[in-house]
């Protein structure tokens, strides 16, 4: 029997000696070959019918049919049926499980750095191993064997602890080991090179064919229908009559189905799926692989393993492991095949050979081992590692469950149920912000419109897709440090000052496709170079690349060596001003005959004021939740084509919101204004229009300099605006903080945004002005309690909860969207609530942080950073009473309290109110 590295020898190509070998080719054009093994005693192939007919007639009608019979398709199907709807239909080409599902390792690791993931993981495991079993009496595949994380340094326990305290909020045992505890759990391991280990007692692996087939069972036992052999040829697109395309029918080889609603579960396939009814699906198909060995004596009943750092995982087999990991060169697959079905593609053994290295320094045995079968099979993967789920831009009624990054098995059920949730209620039970491929339509004529992941800018770009799908691939197994940047895709949007700021020392940020100002290094420009592929493919790794090791620098759970910088960009804003760029925030325009109406509708404050009014609002959903917090302003009409202040008929209002969350926002208005039918539109001059922020004691008396009106309260009082000039140019001046100081944002056409910046610096120097970055807006944001989106307020948060009631017009008869629940919630009292937290000790934290009061866990921190006035660590979460009861501010404020930071905890206190300015003093002006 030859052993696992004559193995290699044997079965991998001969190739000339390393001087003469060509660089390995970009991708594979090599097709399916001959049937490989997988490691599962049954898979569904053999039990076809052996025809090519379907197993049953497509129906003429179906409330939903649901395309792709793999985990996702199986687990949405299900869930639907169990939630209710009836005539679901699942189309599946071949038979389940045939596309990619097959051949998946199928491992539940139920601890991520996500909260929401570990929500949905924690579902997943209770479909397969308790609910499915006890609907139908069937047996999943379920094997509960334990998962061991192994960490080679600190940096990467650090990162598991992390988990670990999460993991305390959910219910999820777990446990730090040493090297020693960890070999007698694992005798068979090395651990001479271990720092320690992350132990999960309950998390297994699943069986693709069992769970599937017990999920079809479980789901026609509810009503749905299955049918298999019954490939789509087509999607009907019909538009309506206010100009807005929706889903009509499915077509397949065997009849036409009339449906409003398709959920492409298509995996690799659901480009193809997505191209029939015009819509943009932006995943890439990769070769993904392991091995599977021979019998290893000793190795039964052990923990399934991850070790990160040798980017390898060891999956129990019996009594025998499967091998494999993420490599930084994977294969593409170039050309899909549409007939690819129970298929596997030779294995490469030059690009997998690393993980064999990795997997017998970890099990030593495994050198004398050998291998019994490869298994490598096509996997879609997206740009950000995360699925795209959700309604399509393109047509309503088109809904994505699909690009799951090789993790469809294991978030199956939770996204399967959070998709059917999507289906029926028109948004998702959870927070799947970060898997909402949705964007907007037009209100008035059906276009393509921004998404909310992803710009179109960047789903339209080949070439960002395929780096950052590469990046995200390559990075799976890397540790998840707060302050990490991508390298690929990047510079793809850029606002009117980035040369100016680069110049002047800018270490970037990426969001959304934009370059936005992260902080500010003296040691000079750091420009972000082309992606490098971290030097795979024969490409040649960037040398001395110096925004590369600012980014390593950075790579600690500790504060970073860039505290200090960050530090005296927060106190120059503080005690003097700083100059903030934040060009990168959505600037829309909401404007015509029933702007207003809609205006009422769609933001939880009264924005109806006179013009030259900003008002702080929220956006919410049907059930309360928070979509959005953003500024609103009155504005007049202005002049035809003009950025700065477009003519309209009817009422407008200027949107400034964050650009990260911009796509998201436009997606929200665009759907409530072509739901609702409201005449008016939606202008996007994002693009058009830079954004300054003057903060500080000092911002008054520099701008004073610069602009052509008078800045007493008297004159611009907070919460105002007015178009004046600055340098010359015409700009929209409003007087508004996110920092907690007085202070201005000017919006400047794009051609004059790098001479109003010269005019403001140059009047500032002698005050002693400062560029700064979104790391120091981060912590004085947080120090003055101003809320984040998507960190301290998401769709399943309230306004309520959040401590933003003042947001609402609940003292008003204005009916607004949300507003039906925030009055029950009101009524019925609080159960959760957002709770500021400092900690005298000076101790970094970032999220995730387990919240203790009186003993017992409570919450967890959503998001964290340094104070730099008060000097000390702020932190915010939502935390509920143990014992099932509101949470008043009496119950906040009689608790004792510790957060937990990767497993220790530190004594903390509770506030109420902003430990910053409380009373709110600065940003009116009054030092």
């Amino acid at each position: 029997m030859s052993c696992m590295s004559r193995a290699w020898w044997a079965a991998a190509p001969r190739h000339l000696p390393a001087p003469w070998r060509s660089p390995r080719p970009f991708s594979s054009a090599s097709g399916p070959t001959a049937k490989k093994s997988v490691p599962y005693q049954r898979t569904l192939q053999e039990e076809g019918p052996g025809s090519s007919e379907p197993s049953r007639p497509p129906p003429a009608s179906a409330q939903v049919v649901v395309v792709g019979g793999g985990s996702l398709g199986c687990q949405t199907t299900y869930h639907l049926a169990k939630m209710g709807v009836s005539g679901v239909v699942l189309l599946e080409r071949d038979r389940l499980t045939s596309g990619t599902t097959w051949h998946t390792a199928g491992l539940l690791w139920q601890l991520r750095p996500s909260d929401v993931e570990v929500e949905l993981l924690a579902h997943t495991r209770d479909v397969v191993s308790r609910d499915l079993p006890a609907e139908t009496g069937l047996h999943t595949g379920w094997v509960e064997n334990g998962g061991l994380f192994i960490a080679s340094n600190k940096q990467r326990l650090d990162e598991y602890k992390r988990l670990m305290s999460l993991g305390k909020v959910y219910g999820v045992e777990s446990h730090v080991l040493t090297p020693s505890q960890t070999k007698d759990l694992y005798p068979l391991m090395n651990t001479a090179d271990l720092y320690g280990t992350l132990y999960v007692p309950k998390d297994g692996t699943m069986d693709p064919a069992g769970t599937c087939s017990t999920l079809a069972r479980a789901a026609t036992a509810r009503g749905a229908t299955i049918i298999e052999n019954c490939p789509v040829t087509g999607i009907q697109v019909r538009t309506d009559d206010f100009g807005v395309k929706r889903v009509h029918a499915v077509e397949t080889a065997h009849g036409t189905i009339q449906t409003p609603c398709v959920v492409n579960c298509a995996g690799v396939w659901a480009r193809a799926l997505g191209r029939l009814a015009g819509v943009h699906v932006p995943l890439v198909g990769m070769h993904h692989a392991y091995v599977v060995t021979e019998r290893i004596e000793g190795i039964q009943n052990m923990p399934n393993v991850r070790d990160h750092d040798a980017s390898v995982y060891l999956r129990l087999q019996g009594d025998a492991l499967s091998v494999g990991g993420y490599e930084s060169n994977p294969i593409f697959w170039e050309e899909v095949s549409e007939k690819f079905a129970f298929g596997l593609f030779d294995l490469d053994w030059d690009v997998f050979m690393q993980h064999i290295e990795g997997a017998v320094n970890r099990v030593p045995v495994l050198e004398k081992t050998g291998i019994k079968s490869t298994v490598c099979g096509p996997e879609s993967f997206t740009a950000d590692h995360k699925p795209l789920m959700g309604e399509a831009p393109e047509v309503r009624g088109f809904f994505l469950g699909c690009g799951f990054n090789s993790a469809g098995m294991m978030l199956g059920g939770g996204c399967g149920r959070e998709l059917a949730h999507w289906i029926i209620h028109g948004r998702p039970e959870k927070d799947m912000y970060g898997y909402d491929i949705r964007q907007g339509a037009h209100p008035d004529v059906a276009i393509s419109l921004p998404c909310r992941r992803f710009h179109h800018s960047l789903t339209d770009n080949n070439r960002w897709i395929r780096e950052r799908s590469h990046e995200s691939y390559a990075k799976n197994y890397s540790v998840v440090f707060p302050h990490d940047e991508p390298l690929a895709g990047r510079n793809v949007r850029k606002d009117p000052l980035h040369e100016e700021l680069l110049r002047q020392g800018c270490v970037f940020q990426e969001r959304h496709g934009w370059e936005r100002p992260g902080w500010f290094s003296p040691g000079g420009a750091a420009p972000v170079l082309d992606y490098d592929y971290y030097g795979a493919y024969g490409r040649e790794r960037h040398r001395d690349y110096t925004y590369n090791r600012l980014l390593g620098d950075e790579y600690t759970f500790d504060f970073p060596p860039h505290h200090d910088i960050i530090k005296n960009e927060c106190l120059t804003c503080r005690n003097a001003l700083a100059l903030f760029d934040m060009s990168y925030f959505g600037k829309f325009y909401l404007v015509g005959p029933e702007a207003t109406k809609a205006a009422d509708w769609l933001f939880s404050a009264d924005v109806s004021k006179a013009p030259g009014s900003t008002v702080y609002t929220c956006m919410l959903n049907q059930q309360g939740g928070v979509e959005s917090d953003l500024t609103v302003s009155r504005i007049s009409p202005g002049a035809p084509g003009s950025p700065l202040a477009p003519a309209f008929e009817g009422d407008g209002y200027y949107l400034a919101i964050g650009g990260a969350v911009a796509q998201h926002n436009w997606s929200h208005i665009s759907t409530v204004l072509q739901d609702r039918k409201f005449q008016c539109k939606l202008l996007d001059c994002s693009e058009e229009l830079g954004m300054m922020s003057i903060q500080g004691p000092l911002s008054r008396v520099v701008l004073q300099e610069v602009l052509d009106t008078d800045l007493s309260n008297e004159a611009f009082p907070f919460s105002t605006h007015k178009i004046t000039t600055a340098a010359g140019c015409q700009v929209r001046a409003m007087r508004l903080s996110f920092v907690g100081e007085m202070g201005w944002e000017l919006h400047v056409p794009r051609a004059d945004c790098v001479k109003v910046y010269r005019a403001v610096m140059e009047a500032g120097a002698r005050h002693g002005i400062a560029n700064a970055g979104y790391r120091a807006i981060d912590s004085l944001s947080i120090e003055k309690g101003y809320r984040h989106w998507h960190a301290d307020l998401r769709p399943d948060d309230t306004p309520l909860e959040a401590g933003l009631a003042f947001t609402c017009k609940l003292k008003s008869s204005i009916p607004f969207l949300g507003r039906e629940a925030v009055e029950a919630q009101k009524a019925k009292g609080i159960f959760r609530r957002l709770v500021c937290f400092t900690t005298d000790e000076k101790v970094p934290m970032f999220g995730l942080e387990a919240v203790w009061r009186d003993g017992k866990v409570v919450g967890h921190i959503r998001r964290a950073d340094f104070g730099f006035a008060i000097d000390k660590t702020i932190a915010y979460g939502y935390i509920r009473d143990p014992a099932g009861g509101p949470v008043s501010l009496d119950f906040v404020r009689s608790g004792s309290y510790e957060l937990e930071r990767m497993g220790v905890t530190f004594p903390a206190r509770a506030h109420t109110k902003s430990p910053f300015d409380p009373d709110n003093k600065r940003v009116k002006g009054f030092y």
